[in-house]
């Protein structure tokens, strides 16, 4: 009986490790991964609807006065080159790139696949601990962004269209 008693026991014990092991929570993310991470998850989804939209839908404007679909991409990419020559250490300022310099959607596509590679090789050069003293200008840019990924899905929508993000998975 006592040899059941301390089998049962150590079977306790290691189940309790294992237990306790699977319970542990995950070491929260660094402020550079959340950054590297935010930044590249909200414009990779504005990257996907920018291949994804039509070429012959990119003039669409929900309303007088908004920008056109092509116009949000480009106002995006502004802020992208922005944050790649901030993350640098360049004095810059926000310009707003013009979206009439794009003639076509492989253009349109082209400008912000080169921003976000920019941004990219900045983040990743930017040292970790430079995050744990500032979040800018990435914190402000990703914030820019998501407001018009948002801004896109209601573009896809008023077009009867379902967003990349919204499709069943393969």
């Amino acid at each position: 009986m006592n040899r059941i008693l301390q089998a049962s026991s150590i079977v306790a014990l290691l189940s309790a490790g294992v237990v306790s092991s699977f319970a542990q929570p995950k070491q929260p993310p660094t402020p550079a991964q959340s950054i590297r991470g935010t930044f590249a998850y909200v414009n990779g989804k504005i990257l996907e609807m920018a291949k994804d939209w039509p070429a012959e839908k990119y003039g669409y404007q929900p309303g007088k006065g908004l920008r056109t679909f092509q116009e949000v991409i480009i106002h995006v990419t502004s802020g992208v080159v922005y944050a790649a020559k901030a993350g640098r250490g360049e004095n810059v300022n926000w310009d707003e790139l013009d979206p009439k310099a794009y003639k076509t959607k492989a253009e349109v596509v082209a400008a912000l696949q080169k921003a976000l590679d920019d941004a990219t090789a900045a983040l990743k050069a930017t040292p970790d601990d430079k995050f744990t003293k500032t979040l800018n200008p990435w914190l402000p840019v990703i914030q820019h962004s998501s407001e018009h990924y948002g801004q896109l899905v209601v573009y896809y929508r008023n077009n009867g269209v379902v967003p990349p993000e919204s499709r069943p998975k393969k």
